[in-house]
């Protein structure tokens, strides 16, 4: 495309929207950087380096692409990198992967509030239906508005929380290889390699739709690999700070369902109120994208059908979310949907060599 106009507003608006998409209930708890990046040791910062290298590849890729052919339906580009038969087991496979995510994000919110408050469980778990379901109803371009302005604040808040947990303690990610073994930590797969792979597997299934239909909107190609490559960076960055602060408090942190809550906590008990604060921010930041993604893919998001879906699908949620613990939710869904990810991400690959875009 000739056209290389670059909005520096919508380059961060779109690097934001990138964050905070990707910072759910997972990131924000600190249960997914466990799973996937603390509990394997310090090889788990090579895997985090691994996600950033793909992560530049495919969200460069999704919103570029959705710049260039601006899909009518997000969901299109599946059909783009798959062709028409694996494309559509991508289409609908991966609506319901996106809302079996939002399932975890209600379960996210619910645990989030019971461990800093002592509120039950479905307390968190209804307020975030109530808050998800609302911002959806109000559209796609309301969405990124919204959530590319909460991401950033999250990304540096996290990465504050990550140092102050190194310097706290910073024997303590010294002794973490050999102090993590005699731990029983949940972990995503057998080994990094394969726990990185994963990550960006289950990331690419969330990050697919929103991204083509967010590209669309972008002035140039330029404009909208910038966002990408800025927001893959800060990510990436936020994850392997707050992964060492987790090493570097290994013992404390494992088996807690919300480990980030206890890295707060030891700076003080005030940090942790501000912190719980920010958790729910990041899982309302990634909910509320998961929750449009389902909806549009059922109905018009012009339609009165539109509406009824989005607070039919977060009523289920939410009743969904309260039966099965957080953590378990997270290594079963992400970690199941993470694989199916891998091959979505191989047939990527596959076609950017035929289209030399390398």
């Amino acid at each position: 495309m000739n056209n290389q106009t670059v909005s520096m507003k919508k380059v961060f608006a779109f690097a934001g929207a990138f964050i905070a998409f990707l910072i759910g209930s997972g990131f924000a708890t600190g249960q997914e950087i466990m799973q996937y990046f603390a509990s394997y040791g310090h090889m788990g910062i090579a895997g985090a380096i691994v996600m950033f290298v793909l992560f530049l590849y495919v969200g460069v890729s999704f919103i570029t692409v959705g710049q260039k052919h601006k899909f009518p339906k997000g969901s299109d580009i599946y059909t783009y990198y798959c062709g028409k038969t694996i494309g559509k087991f991508y289409d609908y496979f991966s609506v319901i992967f996106i809302y079996m995510s939002f399932v975890v994000m209600i379960a996210g919110a619910g645990a989030t509030l019971n461990q800093q408050y002592g509120l039950p469980v479905a307390v968190g778990g209804i307020i975030m239906g109530i808050l998800a379901g609302g911002t959806v109803i109000f559209g796609l371009g309301k969405i990124v508005d919204v959530i590319g302005k909460i991401g950033p604040v999250i990304v540096v808040l996290s990465i504050l929380l990550g140092l102050s947990a190194i310097i706290i303690n910073p024997g303590g990610l010294s002794n973490a290889n050999e102090v993590i073994p005699t731990l029983e930590l949940m972990k995503a797969s057998t080994n990094w390699l394969f726990a990185a792979g994963s990550y960006v597997g289950f990331c690419m299934l969330w990050l697919a739709s929103f991204m083509s239909s967010m590209g669309a909107t972008a002035n140039s190609k330029k404009e909208a690999a910038l966002g990408a490559v800025f927001g893959a960076i800060a990510f990436s960055i936020a994850v392997i700070i707050v992964a060492l602060g987790l090493m570097a408090n290994i013992e404390q942190v494992a088996g807690s369902m919300i480990p980030s809550l206890i890295l707060a906590a030891n700076i003080h008990p005030a940090i942790a109120v501000l912190f719980s604060l920010t958790v729910v921010a990041g899982i309302y930041t990634t909910a509320v994208p998961l929750l449009w993604t389902a909806s549009s893919r059922i109905a018009d998001e012009k339609s009165s059908k539109f509406k009824i879906i989005t607070i039919v699908l977060a009523v289920i949620g939410v009743f969904i979310g309260l039966k099965v613990p957080f953590d378990r939710l997270v290594n079963i869904i992400y970690v199941i949907n993470g694989y199916v990810g891998i091959l979505l991400l191989v047939l990527m690959v596959i076609k950017s060599i035929r289209n030399k875009t390398f």
